[in-house]
């Protein structure tokens, strides 16, 4: 293993090991929020607010189809970082090639599924006339591509088991700065519209899965990655599966939720679903260090669980919490009193950026317990209990959600009762999140002695 490139998530100060670790997450994804962010950017002001409106209305489609995988990425960097943890490196080396050939299949799967799925899905959804066909160009370019997306996430998920959050990140700005410098090339000045953006975030994830795949080939240890020795391991997949197929349907179903929310908003016209673009994206950005911090408890409770700290496990979840509330409230007092300004940065129509306000503030009030789902969330994945995140988060997330934009839209045409459907749900799941937290035994009886 490359011990200076790795973060000591099992001994040591449990603040110290959880922050440090997080910053490079942190920061990692920063730079992958940039993405999608320039691309709207850049459209926004160089071609169109309708174009704005094409590259925001693709992402919930992009995250139905990528969440699946995701989670089961998920699931194989759990498995990676307990293996890690107990210093099983035998079967740490059959879970590392075991995800490879699971990456391998699911990009031929999404690619073929993304593609000839786009416009039905748009169709769907009820994508206004005037986005479409932008809509169309841009998500056939980004699914023609999607396997560098899939080989970068599995590649640095695997560094991340093993303590490394450092690399990915190396990889993740080289390639946004390279998505930046391409994006202005082509959509600014060879006019290429939002194809442009499309191609400059194909280019720049080629890039980064090239660069982490030849890390874990030349790597020490054993998560060193053999392109020979590629192949499904049984009982090493059956694992994986079955912490990562409950993670990756609620990611998908979650998203899919969200795509019926868009076609919600769709129906406000172009205006609406440009200001929603604009502040879905500042929104992501106030999402970050909920996310790094998810990913680090997962990885230290993985390791914790592995090394049998249980106790540690249990402190490490209570510091995460504090931490990320903290970093949360301070950016929600922001939002609120700038974030028109920030809208503004992407399109300074007015009815664009009031739209986008609209949504801001019924987000704000409520971002205070979004640290509670996420945290409580990762604690449980990294305990290999995932199926209870994902049936909490589909009923509040997906059912729930439904069925409050049902009978509201009914009673109002409010856009701000439709983005309220969000907070509501925010604050249900994070209350049976806490139940579950506190009234459930959900460290796992371990079962160690009956596999030696």
């Amino acid at each position: 293993m490359d011990k200076n490139q790795s973060t000591d998530l099992i001994h040591g100060s449990i603040a110290k090991s959880i922050f440090w670790f997080s910053i490079p997450l942190l920061v990692g994804n920063l730079f992958q929020q940039l993405y999608n962010t320039v691309d709207a950017y850049v459209v926004g002001n160089y071609v169109s607010k309708q174009a704005l409106a094409a590259v925001g209305a693709s992402s919930p489609i992009i995250n139905m189809l990528i969440g699946f995988f995701m989670g089961l990425a998920t699931g194989a960097g759990v498995i990676i970082a307990q293996y890690f943890g107990a210093g099983d490196d035998k079967r740490l080396k059959k879970a590392v090639h075991s995800s490879a050939a699971l990456t391998i299949v699911m990009s031929i799967v999404l690619t073929i599924v993304g593609i000839l799925g786009t416009n039905p899905m748009l169709h769907a959804v009820g994508i206004p006339a005037d986005v479409f066909q932008e809509s169309s160009t841009y998500l056939a370019i980004y699914f023609a591509g999607i396997s560098f997306n899939l080989i970068y996430n599995m590649g640095s998920g695997i560094l991340r088991a093993i303590g490394d959050s450092k690399r990915p990140l190396y990889f993740l700005i080289i390639a946004c700065i390279i998505n930046i410098i391409l994006d202005f090339l082509f959509v600014k000045y060879l006019h290429l519209g939002v194809a442009g953006a499309g191609y400059a975030t194909l280019i720049a994830q080629a890039i980064s899965s090239l660069m982490v795949v030849l890390v874990l080939m030349k790597s020490d240890g054993a998560h060193r990655l053999n392109l020979k020795n590629i192949r499904f391991d049984i009982p090493i997949l059956k694992k994986i599966v079955m912490i990562g197929l409950p993670t990756g349907l609620q990611q998908s179903i979650v998203s899919l939720s969200n795509v019926i929310v868009q076609s919600y908003v769709n129906a406000f016209g172009s205006s609406v679903v440009a200001g929603y673009s604009a502040s879905i994206r500042i929104d992501g950005f106030v999402n970050l260090p909920l996310q790094s911090f998810n990913m680090a408890i997962t990885t230290f409770v993985g390791q914790n669980i592995g090394a049998k700290q249980y106790d540690r496990v249990k402190r490490g979840s209570k510091i995460a919490l504090w931490m990320t509330m903290a970093v949360i409230g301070t950016m929600a007092i922001s939002l609120f009193f700038f974030g028109k300004e920030f809208i503004a940065i992407f399109n300074s129509e007015i009815d664009v950026v009031n739209a986008g306000r609209t949504m801001q503030m019924a987000f704000v009030p409520f971002y205070i317990v979004l640290p509670v789902v996420q945290i409580y969330n990762g604690v449980l994945r990294g305990a290999g209990k995932s199926s209870v995140p994902m049936y909490i988060m589909v009923f509040n997330f997906v059912i729930l959600r439904q069925i409050y934009l049902a009978i509201v839209t009914k009673l109002t045409s409010s856009i701000y009762f439709v983005f309220m459907g969000w907070p509501v749900t925010w604050v249900t799941c994070a209350i049976m999140f806490i139940v579950y937290y506190h009234k459930v035994n959900w460290l796992p009886e371990y079962e160690t002695e009956s596999e030696s």
